[in-house]
């Protein structure tokens, strides 16, 4: 699982302009195979959720740590950390970085 969440984050990064169906076929992956890992993958990050998400809480964030940009979108910096969030970024993918970020010392 590893090894394919790797190879979706390698896609996801490709070079602009590279489709999909072309960084496939750089890659020997068919892409129906890689959807079908991108599917796997986060099927995986989903059910590692925990149960109680569904209560939401607020996560105080102090102000010197947040920076607005034109791009409709925050910066959240946490020591060495920094985290750009978007309209785009999911509620659960926010959550998990936040909490993952809240136990970096």
């Amino acid at each position: 699982m590893q090894e394919w969440a790797a190879q979706i984050r390698e896609c996801q990064n490709r070079l602009p302009g590279t489709s999909v169906k072309e960084w496939c076929g750089q890659h020997d992956v068919t892409v129906a195979n890689y959807y079908y890992r991108l599917r796997e993958v986060r099927k995986a990050c989903l059910q590692n959720i925990p149960e109680e998400s569904s209560v939401q809480s607020i996560v105080p964030v102090p102000s010197n740590l947040i920076t607005s940009n034109t791009n409709s979108a925050i910066e959240i910096t946490i020591g060495k950390i920094q985290i750009t969030v978007s309209d785009a970024t999911s509620p659960a993918l926010l959550k998990m970085v936040l909490q993952v970020a809240a136990d970096v010392k």
